[in-house]
């Protein structure tokens, strides 16, 4: 027998099932509202999170955003990616990477970046640091002759500048490429790589390595060296410097690169010469050294012996032919000193044959019309 149970009448029990229902769909309404809500802020904050992270270590020009090519020539999303491969691909095992800057003036056949990398294999031990070597293409032209010569090339393009032509010392042009390269080795920095930057116009006769400070963030060759590593005096060029990347020269960089705000139509190196001794310098604590020219020289001051030389820079140079004139007489010095018998190689004092062409004088400053020939560059 089965229990009593009381039927409600068919009206109420319609009611009380329309009335739950009625409570019950707002609730559940609101629980897929909050659901899907949560589902699109994560979305959201991922694809934040990336484009941020993508972003991040592509070099911040003030001019135009940049565009970054890889090796197929492909517009890539994100800088970081193909320049840390390439970076790491080069890197020797403490994180250092050398540099240079190349455009389409200085990569013709028979021009700059040959005599550059025949300096690296006539040179002592330096044969082996091309493996560690990225040629920073400012050009596609460059970049394509880059990937004829060398392993390690990065195409670094600048919308809205033209770094192909030449770029005539102190002229707007040539002040935009040397401050691109102040923010780009920053961005390097950040990556966490050391890097010794050379222009391609340095010849590399010696491993120079053993002649760096170990306890230096931020080391400069000079045109004139006036005798001790220490003196803020000395005139530095920031065409060969070694920086080891950590918080000071990080914050170094950004000062300096932030400082051409402060001295506008200033060259970078103009720039160095006068925050080297500014309060923010000493704030930051950067620990800087000045490279002797007896190791490090050039033509404004050239190494006296060749039995020391690490390299030797074309500075003090007005003109691509001239620079290369002098470039080939000094390779040609070196080929020389090279074929000696050991014995008169360490006791001979033979004297460079340059500068020839080459001279302070020769420099044109400032007033100097920017030309359409992209045959030469000034450095």
């Amino acid at each position: 027998m089965h229990p009593h149970r009381r039927r409600l009448p068919p009206t109420t029990l319609r009611t009380l099932t329309i009335d739950s229902a009625a409570a019950m769909v707002p609730e559940s309404v609101v629980l897929i509202r909050r659901f899907l809500l949560f589902v699109a802020v994560c979305l959201s904050c991922l694809l934040l999170y990336n484009d941020s992270n993508a972003l991040r270590f592509l070099p911040r020009f003030s001019s135009s955003p940049s565009v970054l090519f890889s090796a197929n020539n492909s517009p890539l999303v994100s800088g970081q990616h193909r320049l840390q491969k390439v970076l790491k691909d080069a890197a020797m095992e403490d994180g250092t990477v050398i540099l240079t800057t190349l455009n389409e003036a200085w990569a013709a056949p028979n021009s700059i970046i040959d005599l550059f990398l025949e300096s690296f294999k006539i040179g002592v031990g330096t044969q082996r640091l091309l493996n560690h070597l990225v040629i920073i293409a400012l050009d596609q032209k460059a970049f394509h002759r880059c990937l004829e010569l060398h392993t390690h090339c990065f195409a670094l393009i600048t919308q809205g500048v033209d770094f192909r032509r030449e770029a005539y010392f102190m002229t707007p042009h040539y002040l935009k490429m040397m401050w691109a390269r102040i923010d780009f080795l920053r961005s390097v920095l950040e990556m966490g790589y050391n890097f010794v930057f050379t222009d391609a116009d340095v010849m590399w006769f010696r491993d120079p390595f053993p002649q760096f400070y170990m306890d230096a963030d931020f080391q400069i060759a000079c045109d004139h060296f006036l005798g001790s590593s220490d003196d803020l005096e000395n005139k530095p060029n920031g065409g060969f410097n070694y920086v080891k990347s950590n918080n000071r020269s990080i914050e170094f960089y950004k000062f300096w690169y932030s400082s051409r705000e402060t001295y506008p139509g200033f060259h970078d190196q103009d720039v160095l010469n006068i925050i080297k001794f500014h309060p923010s310098t000493f704030t930051i604590g950067l620990r800087m050294k000045f490279l002797d020219t007896a190791y490090f020289g050039g033509f404004c001051e050239p190494s006296k012996d060749l039995n020391q030389v690490c390299t030797m820079h074309a500075n003090c140079c007005y003109g691509l032919d001239s620079k290369l004139h002098d470039l080939r007489i000094m390779v040609q010095n070196w080929k020389q000193f090279m074929s000696l018998r050991p014995n008169l190689k360490r006791y001979l004092i033979l004297p460079w044959g340059v500068p020839q062409n080459c001279s302070l004088d020769s420099l044109r400053r400032y007033d100097a019309p920017e030309s359409n020939n992209p045959h030469d560059l000034q450095d």
